[in-house]
């Protein structure tokens, strides 16, 4: 009896709460959330002070000589750090079909901070949506530079992805690709920098960017094959660095008027740069070798060598001219499933502009106006040892900068010095 009005306590439970006492298939929900990342550890040892992001995470280039009073360099110093601050986390979403197309959405971050004080703090990476069709897709959302190929970058053990032969750094941007037929694909960008941009001219962040009315337009043909990626883009990029001059006038050498107000004018000048890059990836079973190459004006926005200079110009207060830059990498490696060796070569140089005057400033990076880089190369030599899903990456790298005088066309030459620095780095990744 006190099993029968159990049974009948639970019936009339199910009916009561609207649950059925009998199995039932429950709908496949349209939405799909996968969560993903990687935790990571690096160790690097450095043989020289060098121009270095987040605590010599990212070395650049070996510094200049820097001679104390009794003639030592004290540059000739090393340094060695231990960091997880690149370890990552992200989401993607699918959905249902939008007008059509597949669609899906990706977050993602990881802790290397916007800044040098900002280190160890969540930092957006990727923030974008796409639609895909059969035949064309649409991007629109903070992701990586066009000039930046995920397929054809370094697989240096380094954090540095290749920088600064390599461009670097993610955009907020809309994207439009569209396959011409079965190994050939056009794509147009525009973008505005947000993660790096021009180097301020006012100090304030992005402002060469937003203060453009135009957005950076990238257009490329890349084809693809079964063993082949190859493209070729080329780049529009509009900056505005000051909506105003501050001109302060000449005081008199006799000193009889030494008050003279300074002028504030109103500044509609440009700097408009362009850039060409190619890139070729051939891959089998055994092994794949990359090769990449970029030139243009104005680079600073890739975490490359150059910005721009300032020149006076009469009734204006300043025009604006890019600083070239020129860089090339290769990177060959094993596509073994255990154990990868790989080795990677860059150079990159910067040739000035064609002006002979001397500049107002400079905004640029490995340049100032008295000393810079002329040119600088970096050879690196790793061993992936994988099983699973992690990996275990040593890594031995040497790199050399020839530092000299800058002269009015800010190329540079003269007094120069050869300084190198050798890393090495022991990366640990557990993915996810």
């Amino acid at each position: 009896m006190n099993k029968f009005i159990m049974l009948s306590f639970l019936s009339l439970y199910y009916v009561v709460s609207g649950q059925s006492t009998t199995s039932t298939v429950t709908a496949e929900k349209p939405y799909k959330v996968e969560v993903f990342g990687f935790a990571r550890v690096d160790y690097s040892w450095d043989t020289r002070q060098s121009a270095q992001v987040r605590e010599y995470h990212l070395n650049l280039w070996p510094l200049d000589e820097k001679l104390d009073a009794n003639g030592q360099d004290i540059n000739q110093t090393g340094a060695s750090n231990f960091l997880s601050v690149v370890s990552r986390i992200g989401v993607k979403a699918t959905g249902p079909d939008v007008w059509g197309a597949k669609v899906y959405g990706i977050v993602e971050g990881d802790f290397f901070g916007n800044t040098q004080q900002s280190i160890a703090l969540l930092r957006l990476r990727h923030a974008y949506a796409k639609l895909e069709w059969k035949n064309n897709s649409i991007t629109f959302g903070q992701t990586w530079y066009p000039t930046f190929i995920p397929e054809v970058f370094p697989g240096v053990a380094n954090f540095s992805t290749g920088i600064p032969f390599n461009p670097f750094g993610w955009a907020t941007q809309f994207r439009f690709d569209q396959n011409l037929n079965d190994k050939f694909k056009f794509s147009f960008i525009a973008y505005k920098d947000r993660e790096f941009g021009a180097f301020p001219a006012d100090g304030n962040q992005n402002s060469p960017v937003y203060n453009s009315i135009i957005p950076a337009m990238h257009g490329k043909i890349e084809y693809r094959s079964k063993t082949i990626l190859a493209g070729f883009g080329a780049e529009f990029y509009p900056n505005k660095p000051l909506i105003e001059s501050v001109i302060t006038p000449a005081i008199p050498i006799n000193g009889t008027n030494p008050a003279v107000p300074a002028v504030i004018l109103k500044s509609n000048e440009t700097l408009n740069s362009t850039s060409l890059v190619a890139y070729l990836k051939y891959n089998n079973e055994k092994f794949h070798v990359k090769l990449y190459g970029i030139s243009g004006e104005n680079l600073h926005h890739l975490v490359m060598l150059g910005g721009y200079a300032s020149y006076a110009n009469g009734s204006n207060p300043v025009t604006y001219e890019g600083i070239k830059t020129n860089a090339a990498w290769i990177d060959i490696a094993s596509n073994n499933k255990k154990t990868a060796p790989g080795f990677f070569f860059g150079y990159t140089n910067q040739e000035g502009t064609s002006s002979t005057v001397a500049p107002v400033n400079i905004y640029a990076r490995g340049i100032t106006a008295t000393r810079g880089v002329k040119d600088m190369w970096r050879a690196s030599a790793r061993v992936d040892f994988k099983q699973n899903k992690f990996r275990l990456t040593p890594e031995f790298e040497y790199t050399s900068a020839t530092h000299g005088k800058t002269k009015s066309d800010l190329s540079i030459s003269g007094d120069e010095n050869v300084v190198g620095n050798f890393r090495a780095t022991v990366s640990a990744v557990y993915s996810f």
